[in-house]
């Protein structure tokens, strides 16, 4: 009889040990929800042999996530539906929009990290954008893919793992927002799509900051430019953004582009130049007929990679002109708009395009 109730009692306490178990592995397990914006990660083809022929954000989150089970070996996932487009279509609206979402995400206690699937081509000027104006050292991971869920050797399905991976470890925290694609993991600052059709699209000039494999993070370097925790910009504080556009340098350039943008309520104008930012000189005039009218004129270069050195190539303090530093001409205008929310003067705007 003893021995009978010590064998109940014995099993009672390993019932119990074991939902304890249980009961504490749930309760650390990481949160990670599941931002859906559209794009060819979301895209269907006709056949399994259209891997660039396609329909784009046709696939809604929750049927994204239930495709990818083994999503619950690393976090508890949640998903919501934000947008469903193609991301050449996002506009400052949707910046905007998504933004503060994020930032209302990053504030709730049971929320460890956020994966955003985008569409690939302007994903890298999203990323930049939350990097500037979310203020959480929480993981905010972008990914995306460069084939439909329905071709052969999709990566959506890999690319996303890693996402949900990254964003619910803790060693991706402070980290500033991240890009995981093609098992890279990379600055929402630098990284830049340089390559189409390729799987291999992203890439930063200075490198990844790391790599994620199996489900694990392998990390090579810190970004060290102001982001996130340590930006002077918090999107609660950002109602709209100021206009700003972009004009392309090239061989034989006339001025029409820069002179129609004269006639547009723009608070900032990025030239493109070729090599080291440079400026073909008929388009210097109306360059400088432009900032005689109060828009900022940034200087980048359409080359994907290096800086622009100010007072090189032309005479930037002469002209009141900024450099964009290494920043490509796409994300030199997404730190104008962010930028110009808080300053218009053009040495504020220079300090900020070096510090960022």
């Amino acid at each position: 009889m003893k021995i009978q109730q010590l064998a109940r009692s014995w099993i009672a306490g390993v019932v119990l040990m074991a939902v304890s178990a249980a009961v504490l592995a749930q309760s650390e397990e990481r949160h990670v929800v599941v931002l859906a914006t559209g794009g060819t990660i979301a895209g269907a083809g006709a056949s399994v042999a259209d891997s660039a022929t396609y329909a784009a954000a046709t696939v809604p989150v929750d049927k994204l996530l239930a495709g990818l089970p083994e999503l619950e070996n690393l976090a508890r996932v949640s998903g919501e539906q934000v947008f469903q487009i193609a991301s050449e279509s996002f506009n400052n609206e949707n910046l905007l929009a998504l933004g503060q979402r994020v930032s209302e995400l990053t504030k709730q206690a049971d929320v460890d990290g956020i994966v955003i699937t985008h569409g690939t081509d302007t994903l890298e000027e999203t990323a930049f954008f939350l990097n500037l104006v979310v203020q959480t050292d929480k993981p905010i991971v972008l990914v995306g893919s460069m084939r439909p869920g329905t071709a052969l050797s999709a990566d959506g399905g890999l690319n996303l793992y890693g996402a949900v991976s990254v964003a619910a470890s803790e060693d991706a925290m402070g980290k500033g927002v991240l890009v995981t694609m093609n098992d890279d993991i990379l600055s929402g600052r630098d990284v830049s799509k340089s390559i189409n059709i390729k799987t291999n699209s992203f890439q930063s000039q200075w490198g990844p900051l790391g790599m994620v494999v199996e489900g694990r993070n392998y990390w090579f370097r810190d970004p060290v430019k102001r982001h996130t925790t340590s930006s002077e910009f918090n999107i609660d504080d950002i109602d709209t953004l100021p206009a700003v556009d972009i004009v392309y340098g090239y061989g034989n350039m006339n001025t029409t582009g820069i002179e129609a943008y004269g006639e547009t309520n723009i608070a900032a104008l990025i030239h493109a130049g070729t090599g080291n930012g440079s400026v073909a000189a008929p388009a210097v005039d109306a360059l400088k007929a432009l900032r005689d009218k109060g828009v900022n004129i940034i200087r980048s270069s359409r080359v994907p990679a290096g800086f622009v050195l100010r007072n090189a190539e032309q005479p930037d303090d002469d002209y009141d002109w900024v450099v964009a530093h290494d920043h490509r001409p796409q994300q030199a205008r997404i730190l104008a708009m962010v930028a110009l929310t808080k300053t218009d003067d053009s040495k504020e705007l220079q300090r900020i395009f070096w510090e960022y």
